[in-house]
């Protein structure tokens, strides 16, 4: 595997360096010098390529300085000496030949002045500096796409030891982790492109002066000298443009961020009103942002303008000079030969601030990629290893063990399941000590130095279920991930128990697998605990594959797994069942749905230890009684698993010792057996109590007695009726959200393809033509976005540019013929006419540099324009977009939209279409000016024209589909990366680095290949451009030669000719990649084209009153509801009325439509019948922002955003401190804000991860007392918290609240017993409607029903 080879030479070099740097503290390792020691031979041989180039592309300026000599001698047979002098004297030229006339034979000198020979001669350097030339690019691209992928395996190998507290604390965001992936290894790869450049100049420059100074004498260096005076500004240009590009970066990410943060929490930002907020954050970066672009675009006008305006300036000086200072006149031959050695020049010069801007970017590339390299590491966890433990490292060292060992997927693992089945069960024995991890006093801390577990003494035994609880934010899952080494240890060890494996290796009856060692699949299974984390994490894989995680597919225990969990009615709505993709983060499935899959995967691994971290957070009653019953008492009890499970749910204590599956009330009376397993409970950061139920019974009554209680409430929590509430809920929106995006996807596609199915016919010649059609309309588009008035001065200062440097070049031919034939504007003799002719030939040269500048500056700014309006209106049309555009379009998609292809509109199409036109409108005067100097060369025209038809043709095709699988297959890379950084616990939990590792070098090598076809297609159009290039050269040298016209025109015809092999490639690549850009735009449009939510009321402001809603008082009259035009209705005739001040709860089996009405008091729905009066005014009548901002909503998932706790709270800034400490105080937060750095000011990290999920849900409690609304909606609000917790909020609700109207959605029905009004849904309707008391009361309702069950 390339990948893995590359990897292998530079992670062997830079560990070399790391060991000269081992006994100096301060000094880094050196990433240069290991790059140099693993790729320094190939980047020797394409230089040695590019030297052999350079030499060879002086040919052309001396052949057309003999051709034009012979015709100017015509007239004038004495040659300057000057020209003679060029060639040393090995040529002198002559008309007259200086041969014997009665000598039959040429001599060799002659032979070779002849202008035929010279013609061939000029054609065949061409063609071998050209072939030279695209050998040395094709070398140095290979190895910098090898450097790119040795440098990605070393990130990756270096993300999987990263310690957890880099990320968690915020010092090594995931976005630096992908910055690291996306850009600072491309930095490198193209700087590496660019190095031959870097000593390949200064000998073409040098070169090239030497030849000048023999052609012109001191005026040369005249010339010269511009060219090297103007050289530092170019520097000057590079530098600023690589520092705009810079703060333009750092602008783009943070925009990102904050993007990122909008659409993940949109429906919260909707539903409080506070989207224009976010919205103007935005926007207020991206004028930042957008500023940095003028700058950047600013000067890369100027550079484009320097490039073009450096070879005029200096033309323009050495012919001046020359006139005035030389007494031969300038002819011809002298001037044309010049005139080509300075286009020669200028390309090396044009270059050096592009190579220095890149070296620029690649030493910061460096910088950062050392400062990655050498942060934090996880410690070694060698004890959890076992002491033979086989590392990656050592694997790479001999490729042949370890990509053997896991790269084939299936069939060794097949026969591995057996004997892993043996390998685990016989290794319990009565006589070794009981007990499979065991912490003596541990104190741990997230690299802050200050310990967050203190003092831990456990003892897991084996094969058994410890349970561990305790309050929100106490240390429960920090405890599970010291366990697992993710966490320093600053005192105390964690055993892991690993008699059991010396047996199973002294054993010896396990045979030897021929793939893999019995020590391999060993060392996989014994020491990987099964992990299911609080926040799931999936990967964008199938379902089937996230839940075998790698391990071989059993059928059997595949169903048990799927079956304890609950998950075969999911899969079942999913479009292709277990193997429909998932991922994205999980992003079309729910919570429970996801925590399920995370939940299965553990169950399903074969492994000793299965740690469960609060696994029944996201589900509903019912699915965690299942999981509990068949998952975890029965499967891993049948498997004889040590299971370790932190939960809130304190009915399942009794539950921890597989022995018994009696109910816990027999239990509670002690009917306990003898080998009854573990409970810990903990208390900020500390093992309060650890032993079993009945020691904490007898030895802390009180701590009994307190569980007793909120047992005793959770029980009526049991809700059997509520069959799967939640879930079916889940399963209804998974329902939703699947189908409508299928059908809408293919409604696109449909679109997209109707044109190109008309004409489909089997012929190939359709199909490319299809291919190969421009998109013209979204060209028209963005041109048109970036405004009428740039676009016509655009056109108009690009046509004039270009005239005026034709008559720069057709005066010089008129000049310099003047010396023989006197017919020209200055045709007067002595000094006036040569002062005629500078003044003209000045003003012309001024006119062109002048011209450079506003044409560069007018494209650059179209550009920006455009980009400016095309990001704000998709912007606003994003973030007014209904709610349920984000439920069926995926998060990844949108962003893409706002990241690459914002980027590219911002900063590749301008460029792009500069270059398309510049180089277009170069090449079409070219051809024009040697069809008028010599007119036979149009004959050939018409052959050349259509061969280069063809080829850019085909290259069109074949590049935009390669451009099209190189992005393709770089996301898979780039998610794989975010992915693994994202589930560094998990992963690192169930020891599947190498697996990980594996894959990421297969990903690798994809990406690699494709880009290195895209770069073979590159060199194939060139090479073939350039050979059509050198037939156009000699095409009109034997024309020029056999027309035998003025010695002018024929170095005006050579000299274009020669220029136009540059230009060819640039059209048909340039025409390549704005085809493959304007993609960008084309998605961007197709968003700008949804349908926004109705904004405007149809009721004036100044009617509704300040405090409105005052009293919160509810009628629903006569309501229907639904999703989208196209769905069936939600709710149906729903009539109900709320008194003011009313504590309602709302409760139904899942898909009743509880949320539904919850949206529908938002308007985030469609309300197509009936109508919501709120206080006496029709909501449907007010303004969406007005409605929103007056009512509160508290949802299930918790959502913070980056920033302070102030701006989470009250991102309008409308209230005083004080009101926000009472709210915090009423969220029980009060304690823990006062105690972080800054109070209220204290930070936030992205997606509040710096918090429990308990204490970001309370956070958001908070956010809603914030909002002094006098009605309050909760949407099962209370699932991540503490039973404790939760009843102190349940009664902080009612006393914060005692006056204002609050609408609560159950799930679980004891959280309504003490409301006054009861509302039972079903399918849309409301069922019952009336105190507690009285449903209670009437034996045969619904909610009697619910509660009986519960008891």
């Amino acid at each position: 595997m390339r990948a893995l080879t590359n990897y292998v030479c530079l992670k062997d070099a830079y560990e070399e360096q790391k060991k000269k740097v081992a006994d100096h503290p301060n000094r880094v390792p050196s990433i240069w010098l290991a790059m140099y020691q693993a790729f320094g031979r190939p980047i020797l041989l394409s230089s040695t390529f590019r030297y052999l180039a350079d030499l060879l592309g002086f040919a052309g300026p001396l052949c057309i300085s003999g051709i034009v000599h012979s015709f100017s001698n015509d007239t004038q047979n004495d040659m300057s000496p000057n020209v003679s002098g060029l060639f040393n004297g090995t040529v002198s030229y002559s008309t007259t030949l200086s041969k014997n006339p009665t000598d039959p034979y040429l001599t060799s000198s002659d032979f070779l002045k002849t202008n035929y020979v010279l013609a061939v001669l000029l054609f065949l350097a061409l063609i071998l500096q050209r072939t030279f030339l695209q050998a040395s690019y094709y070398v140095t691209i290979e190895t910098g796409i090898n450097l790119r992928g040795a440098l990605l395996a070393m990130i990756y190998n270096k993300i999987l030891r990263l310690s957890t507290s880099n990320l968690s604390m915020g010092e090594m965001t995931l976005g630096q982790i992908n910055n690291l992936v996306a850009i600072e290894t491309n930095q490198l790869m193209w700087f590496l492109f660019l190095c031959p450049n870097l000593w390949a100049m200064p000998v073409q420059i040098i070169m090239g002066v030497i030849l000048l100074y023999n052609l012109l004498g001191q005026s040369a260096l005249v010339g010269a000298a511009v060219i090297v005076l103007l050289a530092p500004i170019q520097y000057f240009i590079a530098t600023k443009l690589a520092e705009a590009q810079k703060s333009t970066l750092d602008y783009s990410t943070e925009r990102l961020k904050k993007t990122n943060e909008i659409l993940k929490g949109i429906k919260l930002l909707k539903l409080y009103a506070w989207e224009h907020i976010f919205c103007r954050s935005v926007e207020d970066t991206r004028l930042k942002e957008l500023t940095s672009l003028k700058t950047f675009a600013l000067y890369t006008s100027l550079s484009i303008f320097m490039n073009a305006a450096i070879p005029i300036a200096a033309v323009l000086a050495t012919f001046v000079t020359y006139t005035y200072s030389e007494k031969e006149p300038l002819n011809t031959a002298q001037a044309f030969a010049s005139l080509s050695l300075f286009h020669i020049l200028v390309t090396p010069l044009f270059l050096l601030s592009t190579v220095v801007r890149f070296a620029v970017k690649a030493i910061i590339s460096v910088q950062k990629l050392n400062e990655f390299l050498i942060s934090d590491e996880i410690g070694d966890d060698s004890w959890r290893n076992g002491d033979a433990a086989l590392t990656y490292e050592t694997c790479e060292k001999h490729p042949g063990i370890h990509p053997k060992a896991i790269n084939r997927k299936q069939p060794l693992r097949y026969q591995l399941d057996s004997y892993e089945q043996s390998l685990r069960i016989p290794s319990r024995h009565a006589d070794i000590d009981d007990c499979a991890i065991k912490v003596t006093n541990g104190y741990f801390s997230w690299g802050s130095g200050l310990a967050t577990l203190s003092n831990i003494d456990i003892r897991i035994p084996t094969g058994q279920m410890t349970m561990i609880v305790g309050q929100v934010g106490c240390g429960k899952s920090s405890l599970l991930l010291a366990i697992l080494g993710e966490m320093q240890a600053l005192e105390g060890k964690v055993h892991w128990n690993r008699l059991p494996d010396r047996e199973a290796f002294s054993g010896g009856s396990y045979s030897v697998n021929e793939t893999e060692s019995s020590f391999e699949a060993n060392r996989r299974n014994r020491y990987s605990v099964a992990y299911a984390a609080q926040k799931p994490w999936l990967l964008n894989a199938t379902v089937e594959e996230n839940i075998t995680f790698g391990s071989p597919f059993n059928k059997q225990r595949y169903k048990a797994v799927t079956d304890a969990c609950s998950l075969q009615p999911d899969i079942d709505l999913l479009p292709f069942g277990d193997q429909t993709e998932i991922g994205e983060r999980g992003i079309n499935l729910s919570g429970g749905q996801r925590q399920r899959i995370c939940v299965a995967r553990a169950l399903y691994q074969n492994t000793n230890i299965v740690f469960l971290d609060d696994p029944f957070s996201a589900l509903d009653i019912h699915l965690s009684d299942h999981l509990m019953q068949e998952g975890i008492l029965k499967f891993l009890k049948d498997d004889k698993r040590t299971l370790v499970l932190v939960t809130h749910k304190l009915q399942y204590l009794p539950h921890a010792d597989w022995h018994i599956t009696h109910p816990p009330t027999m239990l509670i009376s002690g009917n306990l057996e003898s080998e009854t397993s573990k409970i810990i409970a903990m208390k900020d950061g500390t093992v309060l109590r650890e032993g079993t139920l009945k020691d904490i019974q007898t030895k802390d009554v009180e701590l009994y007695e307190h569980w007793k209680t909120l047992m005793n409430r959770q029980d009526q929590e049991l809700e059997k009726d509520m069959e799967s509430d939640q879930t079916t809920l889940e399963r209804k929106t998974l329902r939703r959200a699947m189908y409508p995006r299928e059908s809408k996807a293919q409604l696109e596609d449909e679109d997209e393809e109707e044109e190109e199915e008309e004409e489909e016919d089997d012929n190939m010649s359709t199909v490319m033509r299809l291919r190969t059609k421009m998109p013209w309309k979204t060209c028209w588009l963005y041109i048109t976005s970036g405004g009428f008035l740039l676009l016509s001065l655009m056109v108009f200062s690009k046509l004039l540019k270009h005239s005026v440097m034709v008559a720069i070049d057709y005066w010089l031919a008129q000049w310099t013929s003047s010396v023989n034939k006197n017919e020209t504007l200055c045709s007067i003799d002595g000094p006036d006419s040569r002062t005629c002719n500078v003044a003209v030939f000045s003003i012309l040269s001024g006119a062109g540099i002048v011209l450079c500048l506003v044409t560069s500056l007018t494209v650059e700014w179209m550009g920006l324009t455009a980009a400016k309006n095309l990001h704000h209106d998709l912007l606003n049309k994003i973030i007014l977009g209904p709610i349920r555009f984000f439920d069926t379009t995926p998060l990844g998609l949108i962003l893409n939209r706002f990241s690459a292809d914002t980027n590219i509109i911002d900063q590749h199409i301008p460029p792009t279409l500069e270059s398309l036109s510049r180089s277009t409108l170069l090449c079409l005067s070219a051809i024009g000016m040697i069809s008028y100097a010599t007119p036979p060369f149009m004959v050939a025209l018409v052959p050349l024209g259509i061969a280069f038809y063809f080829i850019q043709k085909y290259f069109r095709v074949a590049s935009k589909d390669l451009q099209e699988l190189d992005d393709s297959t770089q996301l898979p890379l780039l998610c794989h990366f975010s992915e693994t950084a994202e589930g560094l616990t998990t992963i690192r939990a169930f020891r599947h680095e190498p697996r990980f590792k594996q894959r990421m070098l297969e990903l690798t090598d994809t990406n690699n290949i494709a880009y290195l076809f895209l770069s073979a297609a590159n060199r194939w159009l060139e090479v073939r451009t350039d050979y059509l290039g050198a037939i156009i050269v000699l095409t009109a040298a034997v024309a020029s030669i056999s027309e035998k016209s003025t010695s002018g025109l024929v170095g005006l015809g050579l000299l274009y000719a020669l220029t136009i092999t540059n230009y060819l490639n640039w059209v048909v690549r340039n025409l390549a990649d704005l085809e493959v850009q304007m993609g960008a735009v084309k998605k961007v449009n197709s968003f700008l084209n949804m349908e926004s939510e109705n904004y405007d009321g149809t009721m004036d402001i100044s009617q509704v009153p300040k405090d409105w809603p005052q009293e919160g008082e509810i009628k629903i009259e006569n309501l229907c509801v639904r999703y989208e035009n196209n769905l069936k209705p939600v709710l149906k005739h729903v009539k109900a009325y709320i008194k003011p001040g009313q504590k309602v709860g709302i409760c139904g089996r899942t898909g009743s439509g509880k949320s539904s009405l919850s949206l529908a008091f938002f308007r985030m729905v469609d309300i197509f019948d009936g109508r919501i009066v709120i206080d006496g005014i029709d909501i449907s009548k007010l303004p969406l922002d007005m409605l929103r901002s007056r009512l509160s909503i508290i949802l299930q998932d918790p959502i913070l955003f980056s920033g302070s706790i102030r701006f989470n709270l009250d991102p309008e800034c409308k209230c005083t401190d004080d009101t926000l400490w009472e709210a915090l105080e009423i969220a029980q937060l009060k304690n823990l804000v006062k105690s972080l750095p800054g109070g209220l000011d204290a930070i936030v990290t992205e997606g509040g991860e710096n918090f429990s999920v308990g204490q970001r849900q309370l956070f958001c409690l908070a956010r809603a007392f914030v909002r002094k609304s006098s009605i309050l909606i909760m949407d099962e609000a209370t699932a991540s918290i503490d039973m404790a917790t939760e009843n102190i909020l349940q009664k902080v609700v009612m006393t914060a609240f005692a006056h204002r109207t609050v609408v609560i959605i159950a799930h679980r029905v004891h959280t309504i017993l003490t409301a006054d009004l009861v509302i039972v849904m079903k399918r849309g309707i409301i069922l019952e409607n009336d105190t507690p008391e009285n449903l209670l009361a009437q034996e045969d309702s619904i909610f009697a029903s619910f509660v009986r069950a519960d008891m």
